[in-house]
């Protein structure tokens, strides 16, 4: 009697599993985007730190005007030329120039990530994108970095890394806020609390690991790639003005708009 060879069947896939393969062909798009909405973010939180900064020192500028023009009298009329409404009104859109500024230096360039599978079999904790080659590699970028130090290669990336910790604390402190309001008529002031600071801890943590580090990686390379295109001698001058619109924005950032340690006060 002849013996067939039992038909094995391979075991289907879950739905949670197919849906997550689904959405993974699409991180093309999304990666890029959710990087692209991070730095946005961060530098609107550090924006708005710098608006009562800039009404200062418009302030301050007017009343050197107003006391250089009330010398003369034929000019003393032009001491009021300029009201608290006018001085706001620039202030603020001195503060949305900047803030639109940033985003074009510091946002635009997340646009270009890519990501590919690996060529070779890796650790499981070690992500391979498009850009993770020899030559554009954590290791090879922070080596020219300190080798050939330019003030691009140094200020987009560290600038990067403070708005992006700034947008993650936005969206930890908007968990936070959403979980305790919701929650506190169910399980009181105490549970609550508890609850909104943890997943608000949680949130800070996952988009940081998700998507900060993708985007001061994304940023670093840009730099690397702009000073290697114009050679060593160029390479210390390119993008110097951007570099100084972006660092004061990186800085407020990181001492203002990210307060890490009040989700654990």
């Amino acid at each position: 009697m002849p013996v067939h060879p039992s038909s094995s069947s391979e075991p289907s896939s879950s739905f949670l599993t197919d849906v997550s393969r689904f959405l993974g062909a699409f991180r093309w798009a999304f990666m890029p985007l959710g990087l692209l909405a991070l730095v946005a973010v961060g530098v609107h939180a550090a924006a708005d730190t710098l608006d009562d900064r800039l009404l200062t020192a418009v302030d301050r500028l007017d009343s050197a005007f107003d006391g250089w023009v009330g010398q003369f009298p034929a000019l003393a009329s032009m001491v009021d030329w300029v009201s608290l409404e006018t001085r706001t009104r620039l202030a603020r859109g001195l503060a949305l120039a900047w803030e639109l500024a940033a985003d074009l230096l510091l946002a635009l360039p997340a646009l270009g990530y890519r990501e590919t599978e690996a060529a070779r079999p890796v650790e499981p904790w070690r992500p391979v994108t498009a850009s993770a080659s020899e030559a554009s590699s954590w290791k090879a970028l922070l080596r020219r970095c300190l080798r050939r130090p330019t003030p691009m290669r140094w200020v987009r990336p560290l600038a990067t890394a403070g708005v992006v910790l700034a947008g993650a604390c936005t969206v930890a402190r908007l968990v936070q806020g959403t979980v305790y309001l919701s929650w506190r008529p169910l399980f009181g002031d105490v549970a609550s609390d508890w609850a909104a600071r943890g997943l608000a801890v949680a949130a800070l943590l996952g988009v940081s690991v998700s998507l900060g580090w993708r985007a001061v990686l994304r940023n670093l390379q840009h730099a690397d790639a702009a000073c290697e295109a114009v050679g060593s001698r160029r390479a210390w001058t390119r993008g110097l003005l951007g570099c100084l619109m972006v660092a004061p924005l990186g800085l407020a950032a990181a001492w203002d708009a990210a307060p890490v340690l009040s989700f654990l006060r």
